[in-house]
């Protein structure tokens, strides 16, 4: 029973919408209705400045972080806290609170692992920077640290059960990515600092 309670309630902390709360407090605006219509750090940013984007970012990433110590509180096994984490990435894609659709779930990912695996976050960290002062697309950066997340878990030689996870997150990531990816071959993605029109 505790499990399904502390799965539950990663769930719902990863249904805030961190982005949509703050663009309507800092903005006033609904983010859905500009750039991309994602909730997440990057539709924040270029809709409603830096410091929204900075504030979705601190928030989504907490979502993940909180659930994963909530597990290692109170059911104390990586199994859990790995799927706490899970469920919170889980919620952010799918929240209920908004009628399950939701982000794209990086800045939850990052979340969990800097808490479960923080020489994985800090590695993938460095590639997304990496990647992004390269070519000025977070979201390929994001693509990228997707793809590269099972690989670097590989190298740190982690348990089959997360390895299988984590490449799970990755390919549900890449999909979630792909209008992203429709618009970086069209070329007409957003290059990070451009904004949108209100």
């Amino acid at each position: 029973m505790r499990h399904i309670v502390v799965m539950g309630i990663a769930y719902l902390l990863g249904s805030i919408p961190f982005g949509l709360l703050v663009g309507k407090w800092w903005s006033r605006i609904d983010v859905r209705q500009y750039g991309s219509g994602n909730i997440g750090m990057t539709n924040v940013l270029r809709t409603a400045g830096y410091v929204p984007g900075l504030l979705t970012l601190i928030g989504d990433l907490g979502k993940g972080a909180v659930a994963v110590l909530l597990a290692q509180r109170f059911l104390g096994d990586p199994f859990s806290s790995l799927l706490a984490g899970t469920f919170a990435v889980a919620g952010h894609n799918w929240p209920v609170f908004l009628g399950f659709r939701g982000g794209k779930g990086v800045a939850t990912i990052a979340g969990v692992l800097l808490v479960f695996r923080p020489l994985a976050a800090l590695i993938l960290f460095v590639i997304w920077l990496t990647v992004l002062l390269v070519f000025r697309y977070i979201s390929l950066a994001s693509i990228v640290v997707a793809v590269c997340l099972p690989f670097v878990l590989l190298v740190l030689k982690v348990g089959w059960f997360e390895l299988g996870l984590a490449l799970l997150v990755a390919v549900v990531t890449i999909y979630r990515h792909r209008s992203n990816i429709e618009r970086l071959r069209t070329g007409t993605e957003f290059r990070f600092g451009e904004k949108v029109r209100h």
